[in-house]
């Protein structure tokens, strides 16, 4: 069972966070992720990094907008995450966030899933690194 801790809704996007029985954590975003929003949601993503679970999973499904800024606040966590040393994940994408990833060549710099199941899924068949 996964503690889920809805978050704050403001300026038109809602945000979901959940820790998974592995310490994974999920933020769900639901809305537009645009110049007003970003602020809402650079404090749900920069308090799953700071946390330091293994994997962080951002499903933007429910997203209905994302304009450069969303675009921008994805790469910097991206960049956080790397050295966090925090697994990255994103998925599912609404067809906006697709499409914008995409037309961007974003594509390319994120690991994309279909469902965050599956994003969940192949962070864990990762193996861990050798500590040596």
């Amino acid at each position: 069972m996964s503690n889920e801790t809805p978050g704050p809704e403001a300026a038109g996007i809602t945000v979901d966070t959940r820790t998974e029985p592995d310490g994974a954590v999920v933020c769900r975003f639901a809305g537009d992720l645009d110049l007003d929003s970003v602020p809402t949601a650079r404090a749900a993503l920069e308090e799953g990094v700071r946390t330091g679970p293994p994997v962080l999973v951002v499903d933007l499904e429910e997203v209905a907008f994302c304009d450069s800024s969303g675009l921008n606040l994805l790469i910097r966590t991206r960049l956080a995450a790397q050295e966090a040393a925090v697994d990255l994940r994103i998925g599912p994408l609404s067809a906006p966030v697709e499409r914008l990833l995409e037309i961007t060549g974003a594509t390319e710099i994120f690991q994309l899933h279909t469902s965050t199941a599956e994003a969940l899924a192949a962070a864990r068949a990762v193996p861990e690194a050798d500590p040596r």
